[in-house]
């Protein structure tokens, strides 16, 4: 794996990045984090770049020796309620609020922030240049993960354990040999049309 050197900023930077904004079922989930940075942890980097136990071990590092940390989400009925794009700033402004040391300035994976009273700034590919963004990547990644795979357990016909929600092929299927379950979205364009499809037969 190529070295990548992340950017640490000060003690008071915080993180923040979101999992699942793609995904046709479960919730959205955004964590933040703040570190220290005489305090560093080798291997962050953007949670899709690495092994899911790679995330793992680093998510347990992360809720060890974080400043702070807080993972928040917004459900299915506020995804559908809102649209995926203020959602998700719902999740993001919740992490935030949730932590139990206020930032002195947050930084964000992509290319707006939500609005808030913190000082911040979003940065493209975050994830990957900002270490405090990649933790909150890893976090957040890995906490959406596991409620999939919990959500595998009550609706085991969809293979959610194995593609986490985002419309595979498998998926697809799934959705309409059976229909959609309580944690699909349904104001997402593919199971809309399932749905819409199912109701004319």
């Amino acid at each position: 794996m190529t070295h990548i050197e992340l950017h640490w900023g000060p003690l008071g930077l915080c993180g923040v990045d979101e999992a699942g904004r793609g995904p046709l079922a479960g919730p959205v989930v955004a964590a933040a984090v703040m570190l220290d940075p005489g305090q560093r942890i080798e291997g962050l980097r953007d949670s899709k770049k690495l092994s899911a136990a790679a995330r793992e071990r680093l998510a347990d590092a992360i809720r060890t020796h974080a400043i702070a940390w807080c993972v928040a989400e917004a459900s299915v009925e506020e995804i559908d309620k809102l649209n995926i794009l203020q959602a998700t700033m719902l999740a993001m402004q919740r992490a935030v609020a949730g932590l139990d040391r206020a930032p002195d300035e947050v930084w964000v994976d992509g290319n707006r922030c939500p609005k808030w009273a913190w000082r911040s700034q979003a940065v493209v590919k975050g994830d990957d240049k900002v270490a405090s963004i990649a933790a909150a990547s890893i976090l957040a990644k890995t906490a959406r993960d596991q409620f999939m795979c919990k959500l595998h357990e009550d609706y085991p016909a969809y293979g959610f354990a194995r593609h986490m929600g985002y419309g595979t092929v498998v998926h697809m299927a799934a959705l309409k040999e059976h229909g959609a379950c309580p944690q699909h979205r349904r104001s997402f364009a593919p199971v809309k049309l399932v749905l819409d499809q199912a109701t004319l037969f």
